[in-house]
């Protein structure tokens, strides 16, 4: 025969059981709610927003075959090649835009990276200045409208941009997807260096640049 003590802890640890199994189905019924509400249990600290600095940019101008300057208040990063690569991106935004006065198509990500190196001496550009390695993405370059104007445009309007927010550039060359590519769309050459104070060499009254 059972000892009364002995049912009594049986019983104890039975209903002790019951109640550790309900709050484990519990706890894992909240679990798969916050799940499947997309939250994120580990902790999380707000992404680092790079503070808004006026910056100016060389818009090209189909009507006149002119790049007007224009200021615009935007986030750009400490990082020289990074800031390079936001300003890039934001021209080309612009052109996608409607009613752009240089109307080219906009893909995702149009840069993938600007590289700044030493520009090599014995070409033009000072010594102590910059080389800025432009790499487009393809979608960008092949979507470009095809036109000895309309691309000249966009790769000096690039130089320009480069060189007024970021004066030490000053050579630029063009990749696309990483590969060297002879041309934008057929004409504007991708193989050669572009000067920035060619870009920017022949001022008008109005603040435009016009193209060499």
């Amino acid at each position: 025969m059972i000892p009364r003590y002995q049912k009594i802890v049986v019983l104890v640890l039975l209903v002790v059981s019951i109640g550790m199994a309900a709050v484990l189905v519990r706890l894992r019924e909240r679990a798969h709610d916050r799940l499947l509400k997309g939250e994120d249990l580990a902790p999380t600290t707000a992404p680092a927003v790079a503070p808004a600095e006026q910056a100016t940019l060389l818009v090209a101008n189909d009507m006149d075959g002119a790049m007007a300057t224009e200021a615009q208040s935007l986030p750009l990063p400490k990082d020289s090649e990074a800031r390079a690569r936001a300003l890039v991106e934001r021209l080309l935004e612009l052109y996608a835009e409607p009613g752009s006065t240089h109307p080219v198509p906009g893909v995702p990500r149009a840069v993938l990276q600007v590289f700044l190196l030493a520009a090599p001496e014995g070409k033009g550009a000072p010594s102590a200045g910059q080389l800025a390695v432009v790499d487009l993405a393809g979608g960008f370059a092949d979507g470009h409208p095809s036109g000895i104007l309309t691309e000249a445009l966009t790769v000096e309007s690039i130089c320009a941009t480069l060189h007024a927010n970021l004066p030490q550039i000053a050579e630029v060359r063009f990749l696309v997807d990483g590969q060297p590519r002879a041309t934008l769309a057929g004409h504007a050459d991708l193989t050669r260096t572009y000067l920035t104070g060619d870009a920017v060499g022949g001022s008008q009254p109005d603040g435009s640049a016009t193209t060499p």
